[in-house]
């Protein structure tokens, strides 16, 4: 079983260089296929969705098949992890608590593996991209699939890997927003909800998260921040990564009117969604500034959408800072821990 692993991750390594030509008719129907999931032609899915953005990108050369099968052994791995009673816990959801801490600890720490008695492998854990943290060098850094085969990810690749991971176990995992930032929250009936953040390996506090977090109270009264969301929010913010890959593939002929209708349709099914709002007025001032003939109309709607982010309370953290906060995940986790996980 574990070999097939090895297979499957050296094949996902192999995804072609990407071409220099556009590639709309992929993102076309990439679009259209999300779309179609959150308007209830198709069926939801986030491990389709997350599958649709990266192939997309890839200019559909991902193999559906090899991305799911290695999904599935992951969460044939976490299950017989969860079989060795990693943690005491005694309450009517062992089982679903367990298989989450195997989850926790295939990604945070080594486990060895076997084919047979006698030969086998030690799985080593993953580890934060501090080097292209934001995807600014190689947006491919913030996938899953780059998260397979380098064994690196940032907060985006690393808590939709483990919601992936989580859901393949038929357990669920909620996608949580932060300045600059995903994680993911739980629930158990010990500790009710808790946050499982992935860069630093531990289960910072929501009051640690508000204090330090750059996190305004506007933007969590108004829901920008800190909430749960669901697969059909989850979905609406693939479509927001569909237009970001586009833009970081090809900087230079990307057509605004595709990012534009991204950000339209995630906000139609995530009203407030704040990553499709900055995305939004980010292109539309771009397009403004390009423009030979300023549209005062244009101008406009850029002043107000900028007014209507305010209030809803967000405030940008400077990448210096969110560096620092990561940073402060680890060498503060003492304070902010939640004791009982």
């Amino acid at each position: 079983m574990y070999k097939k692993i090895f297979f499957a991750l050296c094949m996902l390594s192999l995804v072609s260089v990407l071409s220099a030509k556009c590639v709309s008719p992929f993102y076309e129907q990439a679009y259209n296929e999300l779309n179609n999931m959150l308007s209830g032609v198709s069926n939801l899915s986030f491990k389709e969705a997350v599958f649709i953005v990266e192939n997309a990108y890839y200019d559909e050369t991902v193999n559906k098949d090899e991305f799911y099968d290695i999904l599935s052994e992951y969460a044939t791995i976490c299950k017989n992890v969860a079989a060795t009673n990693l943690i005491q816990y005694e309450l009517a959801d062992k089982e679903s608590v367990g298989n989450h801490a195997a989850i926790f600890r295939l990604m945070t720490d080594s486990i060895p593996l076997f084919f047979n008695d006698m030969e086998g492998f030690i799985h080593l854990p993953f580890h934060y991209n501090f080097d292209d943290y934001a995807g600014s060098k190689d947006w491919s850094n913030t996938f899953v699939t780059k998260l397979l085969t380098s064994h690196k990810g940032n907060c985006h690749s690393l808590p939709i890997f483990y919601k992936l991971i989580a859901e393949e176990m038929g357990e669920k995992a909620w996608l949580s927003l932060a300045p600059n930032h995903f994680y993911i929250k739980l629930r158990n009936k010990q500790s009710g909800w808790y946050n499982t953040e992935l860069t630093s390996g531990n289960f910072p506090s929501d009051v640690w998260m508000k204090s330090s977090g750059y996190i305004h109270l506007d933007a969590i009264v108004n829901g920008i921040y800190m909430d749960t969301l669901s697969t059909r929010n989850s979905v609406a913010l693939c479509l927001v990564d569909l237009a970001q890959g586009y833009q970081h593939k090809y900087p230079d002929s990307y057509e605004p009117e595709f990012v534009l209708k991204c950000c339209d349709t995630a906000l139609e099914y995530f009203p407030n969604y704040i990553n499709a709002l900055l995305l939004k007025v980010e292109t539309l001032l771009e397009v403004y500034r390009k423009s030979e003939v300023k549209s005062k109309d244009t101008f406009r709607d850029i002043e107000n959408l900028y007014g209507y982010i305010h209030r809803l309370g967000y405030r940008k953290m400077p990448d210096k800072m969110y560096v620092e906060w990561l940073s402060s995940l680890k060498d503060a986790r003492g304070a902010y821990q939640i004791k009982s996980q």
